[in-house]
This record gives structure tokens, sequence and C-alpha cells, in this order.
């Protein structure tokens, strides 16, 4: 079992504490964690997107002009695809983007993620935060050596930590219970309190 350093806001040591192997010590999957993300993006389109078909548009009831004696091409109405002002014919219609994974994928994602970040050396454990305002913040990230973007982690109780961090450009917020693959992967480093530190128990990662 791996261990990481465990350090204070302001950057000084304050012991160590065991990772779970099944969460940061496992072969990153580069399949999953793209199956994971790419599901995750597509989950995130909105899928409103709409055109009117020929049955849909407005006017058009009445034949545009007389079956024979004029040389065209019969019409039966002017909301027909071809002529201006009508339907859309194969146009977008109202779907879900939503791509089914299964649970053990998505945990595994995850593990990879984090277990690359690990290796990389940008998993970062803080004692614990102790601060309230966003200069206090700045301050620490300052001190804790990180110098490029930043996933931190927070509890739903971690509330003045939280409005410290949010106006800090490079900082992306997420709750404990919503670390997830995508976001881990779009930050460079990934910050923790030893509150927030996933263990087996809570995110049940395969390995």
């Amino acid at each position: 079992m791996a261990s990481i350093a465990v350090k204070t806001a302001a950057g000084k040591a304050a012991g160590s504490v065991d990772l779970a192997d099944e969460i940061f010590g496992v072969q990153p999957n580069v399949p999953v964690m793209h199956q994971v993300v790419t599901a995750q993006l597509a989950h995130r389109r909105s899928g409103t997107q709409s055109t009117k078909t020929r049955g849909e548009v407005s006017g058009g009831g009445k034949k545009p002009f007389s079956q024979k004696g004029t040389g065209n091409a019969r019409q039966g109405s002017t909301r027909a695809p071809h002529y201006s002002g009508g339907g859309v014919a194969l146009g977008p219609k109202p779907r879900k983007y939503s791509v089914k994974v299964n649970k053990k994928v998505v945990k595994l994602a995850l593990a990879s993620a984090l277990s690359d970040r690990f290796n990389e050396g940008k998993v970062v454990v803080v004692d614990d935060w102790g601060f309230s305002k966003t200069k206090e913040a700045a301050a620490a990230l300052k001190a804790l050596g990180i110098d490029g973007t930043a996933l931190v982690v927070v509890a739903r109780d971690e509330d003045s930590a939280a409005l410290s961090f949010r106006n800090i450009p490079q900082v992306q917020l997420v709750l404990k219970d919503e670390l997830n693959a995508y976001d881990v992967l779009c930050n460079q480093y990934v910050v923790f309190s030893k509150q927030t530190l996933p263990a087996p128990a809570e995110t049940g990662a395969a390995s």
C-alpha cells in the first residue's frame, strides 16, 4: 500500500497517510478512460435541437397550381422541403445522447485517472484548510507547489474553503461524492483534504 505525505495549508509537513491500492495503485486503463469521458460528454449534450417537418409547418393546405396544363411538375403543397419556407427533410429532432456505461467501468476509469495523477506526483493531500479568504487560498496553492490547474475536492461541510477557492481561475471545485474521471483528467493536480481522500469502501473502485 502506497503512502503520501500530508501537508498543512502553509506547505509544511503534517505526517503521512496510506492510499488505497484499489484507487491510486491500478494500471491506468486508457481505453476505459476514453469510453467513460466520451459517455460523460455525450450525457452533457442537451439534445434539444429541432426542425419542423412538412407536417409541422403552417400553411400550404392549398394546391399551389393546377395538376395539369401549366407545364410544371405537379405539386401538392408549398410546405414541401424543396420550397422556400417549407419543412426540413431528415432534420434533427429532440433526442437523448446518453450512453450507458457500467458502474464498474466508471469506477475503474476514476481509479485509472487518479492513479495516473499519483504516478506523476500530482496528487496533494492537505491536513485541513483552515481559512476563509480567497487571498489565503491562493497563498496555500503556492505554498503547496501547485503551479497549474487544480481540482480541489471538498466536503459538503467545508463551506469556507469552497468559497475561498471558487474565485481562483485555475481551480475547479468538486464535492467528494461528485469526483469523476473527466474532471481529474482535465486538471494537472488533484487536491484532497484528509476528510475527502477516497477510501475503497466509499468508491468501490474496480481493480
